[in-house]
């Protein structure tokens, strides 16, 4: 039943076609299955030349938890092609069903490899942090999805940015910065670092010991997307998106055409 559902999800990705949710292969809440089919499909496309550069929290923002119906939150790898430079522009053709949201994202300085009982050795290991868009994506059909359906398909990854400016966090409160996100210069979301499970420290202790708990600790290099502080938004070809996090910076991203982004360089 695993590699059924890996192969459903490889196939949907490959053709560029949603297909139904794979909960019917692992129930609706073996999140151990789903981890199995993730990373089952992770060994592939690594396998097929693709590299792990970081990892992803999903679901630590309540606005997005109440939006697609999980409670609870996930993780997921981030590889290297997902990387979109800083005011990239993304061709619309590699995504099927995207949602963007705006995050902090941190840069790991050491290893995060023992269990992790308080935020401060998380902020210690960190070696910056920067403003960050998550293009999240489903190959799930209609974004219908339950706990095992997101892990399974690497908690609804797609593509993320990076912005510009690198921020030492020693004395930062992640817990009190601002958000705001705007597309096509109007206002679409907002929140702060306590819509992150309180702090976007927080979300990256839980990452750090559900890492290890699944057998692949965060290392030093790896970039890791703390998750959404505040709600997701639909976006499509044609579209600018703009945010800022306050003391952190400013990220932005273009979606076009493949002809567009052809013309773009």
């Amino acid at each position: 039943m695993r590699d059924r559902a890996a192969a459903r999800l490889r196939r949907a990705a490959y053709e560029r076609i949603p297909c139904q949710p794979v909960r019917d292969l692992l129930g609706p809440d073996d999140v151990d299955a789903a981890y199995a089919v993730q990373a089952t499909n992770t060994r592939h496309a690594c396998e097929l030349g693709r590299h792990r550069i970081g990892r992803k929290v999903g679901l630590t923002s309540s606005a997005v938890r109440r939006q697609l119906g999980v409670h609870q939150p996930d993780l997921g790898t981030l590889l290297d092609d997902a990387l979109v430079p800083s005011a990239g522009r993304v061709d619309s053709g590699r995504l099927l069903q995207p949602r963007i949201e705006a995050e902090v994202a941190f840069v790991l300085g050491r290893d995060l490899d023992a269990v992790t009982a308080d935020v401060e050795q998380v902020r210690d290991a960190v070696e910056y942090a920067v403003a960050a868009l998550e293009i999240c994506d489903s190959r799930i059909a209609g974004w219908d999805i339950s706990i095992t359906d997101t892990v399974a398909d690497n908690a609804s990854a797609g593509l993320f940015v990076l912005g510009p400016d690198r921020v030492g966090i020693s004395d930062l409160d992640l817990a009190a910065v601002t958000m705001t996100m705007h597309r096509n210069g109007t206002q679409v979301a907002s929140g702060s670092g306590a819509d992150c499970l309180d702090d976007p420290l927080n979300a990256l202790r839980w990452l750090a010991n559900a890492a290890l708990t699944y057998g692949e600790p965060l290392r030093a290099g790896e970039i890791v997307l703390s998750g959404a502080l505040g709600p997701m938004v639909p976006v499509a070809a044609g579209d600018e998106v703009a945010a800022t996090i306050s003391a952190v910076g400013s990220v932005t991203v273009s979606i076009g055409s493949a002809e567009e982004v052809h013309t773009h360089g």
